[in-house]
């Protein structure tokens, strides 16, 4: 961004290995300390069954909202190394992960990069998002496809659990 002006940005975490819990209570962490950034909102934790690749354990997911000056790219690299300092390895897609860390939105930006799409291309799709999203936001409107409540109605087959820490 060129004016430095603060924006909204919507984190999606989700873990399933290593103590899934303490992976995102120390991710949240980490988020709290990003330059140029302030942690203004975090969901609860929702536990929820794997997509895709069925035989894995359940997945721990949570969103948070960063106020933030960071440009979008300087944002995603600061998430990916925080991945990797939680040894995140990526060997396919739906694999089991110790931390998944993704922007879901940065303001009302739409962007449609190799390596860089916002809106998250599935978002819209997941309760396990958008619920802990609905929670903290719940007047939140989705660039491309708007409010989010229908859009969680639609996930309504979808089971996750708020599980307290």
């Amino acid at each position: 961004m060129m004016d430095n002006k603060p924006v909204l940005a919507f984190i999606a975490l989700g873990s399933n290995l290593e103590n899934p819990v303490l992976q995102l209570q120390q991710a949240l962490i980490e988020l709290e300390k990003l330059p140029q950034s302030r942690l203004v909102r975090r969901s609860s934790l929702y536990r929820t069954a794997p997509i895709g690749k069925l035989d894995q354990p359940d997945f721990i997911n949570a969103v948070a909202c960063l106020e933030t000056t960071l440009t979008p790219h300087d944002l995603l690299h600061a998430i990916l190394t925080i991945e990797q300092r939680h040894g995140r390895v990526r060997e396919a897609l739906n694999a089991p992960r110790t931390l998944d860390l993704d922007i879901l939105l940065y303001d009302d930006l739409e962007c449609h990069e190799e390596k860089l799409i916002i809106p998250h291309p599935r978002m819209t799709q997941r309760a396990f998002v958008l619920q802990p999203l609905h929670e903290i936001a719940p007047d939140c409107m989705i660039p491309g496809h708007g409010e989010i409540l229908p859009l969680l109605s639609a996930c309504s087959e979808q089971s996750l659990e708020k599980i307290d820490v």
